[in-house]
């Protein structure tokens, strides 16, 4: 077996080979025109055939999906994805590529293996469906924020003008609104602003549609989805957010592992005699999936009381922002429980948790 190590880049990838003994036996830069980058996978695959194939690690990136199907293509027996967890001080790409080798061929039976592996963070290469759900839904995200600078900025001229109180609405989200603003008399540099910046208002709504419809359609199609839907505040473009960053939910051993990889378990320095260093959330893995289930926190409150009154206690121990925080990680160990047992959301828990809730407060009593 040969164990491929690639550091990419845009206009080149630097490669390290190794064999079964873990000897060097090339490194190189390739480029990614295409005529080259063909060629030395081309002969890769015929130099593997007699070494039993080959295999490839490489770290994550905003572009990596043209070369994990093109290792595919030329046969590479399984590509190994991960995460670099800090940078070094003497950072060069061939240092880069040999490293990377290295971790495959020392790790190579667990990796190959899908076991975990002390200090190597593996990231999960989604699905065809869920990689694009996710872009789906990242450029609905999207879309929403850009909507909202183009409002904010109407509102600003608005406000700088003291024009305000001339509005027909309370609001400028109305038809009412929208005819007042293309007919404010305003200056002239002020006037073509506001003429782009409607435009842009038109364009972003008109796109929002189309994503929204799109969203609906998938997530109609997403088994995932439809369950975590089922979570009061769970629309088509939450429950698709979420079910398309969860994958396979074997890959979770817990319902505290999926809070972790959405990063929503506290942070520790321990050392020593001292345990209880525990900081704020490590706010790593998906930053929208946290941003859907802050969102989803606040339908939860107002129609679960079950689940309000576990709000309320934490904070008056620890103030709202971390109760909100303690409802956002309990929400994702009942959504994995959900999606694990193919149940919806039960307002209050599921009945056997409602019972020894029930016999808690007894004892208590």
């Amino acid at each position: 077996m040969l164990y491929l190590g690639i550091d990419q880049h845009r206009k080149q990838i630097t490669v390290n080979l190794r064999n079964e003994e873990g000897d060097v036996v090339l490194r190189r830069q390739v480029s990614t025109e295409w005529r080259r980058i063909k060629a030395f996978l081309e002969q890769l695959r015929s130099d593997a055939v007699a070494e039993g194939g080959f295999v490839a690690i490489l770290e994550v990136c905003g572009f990596n999906d043209w070369l994990l199907e093109m290792l595919d293509e030329y046969d590479c027996q399984q590509t190994v994805l991960v995460q670099p967890e800090k940078r070094s001080k003497k950072k060069t790409d061939r240092r880069d590529a040999s490293a990377l080798s290295e971790v495959l061929w020392v790790n190579r039976l667990r990796l190959l293996t899908g076991r975990r592996v002390q200090g190597v963070r593996r990231v999960q290469i989604p699905s065809p469906q869920d990689a694009e759900d996710r872009q789906l839904t990242a450029t609905r995200k999207r879309l929403g924020q850009v909507r909202t600078r183009t409002l904010n900025k109407i509102q600003h001229i608005v406000l700088r003008h003291n024009l305000h109180q001339e509005c027909p609405t309370k609001g400028l989200q109305t038809k009412a609104a929208r005819k007042w603003l293309a007919q404010l008399s305003l200056g002239e540099v002020d006037r073509l602003e506001m003429k782009h910046l409607l435009a842009q208002w038109d364009l972003w709504d008109e796109q929002l549609a189309e994503a929204e419809e799109e969203i609906k359609v998938r997530q109609q199609q997403n088994d995932t989805a439809t369950l975590i839907a089922t979570v009061p505040g769970g629309g088509a473009f939450s429950s698709l957010t979420l079910a398309s960053r969860i994958g396979n939910i074997e890959r979770f051993a817990t319902p505290a592992s999926l809070a972790n990889y959405w990063g929503l378990v506290p942070g520790c320095r321990n050392s020593g005699e001292a345990t209880d260093r525990l900081g704020s959330i490590t706010k790593e893995g998906s930053a929208i999936a946290r941003f859907i289930l802050g969102q989803m926190v606040l339908h939860v409150l107002r129609k679960d009381p079950a689940m309000r009154a576990w709000y309320a206690r934490i904070k008056k121990r620890r103030g709202s922002k971390i109760a909100r925080v303690a409802v956002m990680r309990r929400l994702a160990t009942i959504i994995w429980r959900m999606v694990r047992d193919r149940q919806p959301y039960v307002t209050g828990g599921r009945p056997s948790v409602q019972k020894m809730q029930a016999c808690f407060k007894a004892v208590e009593t």
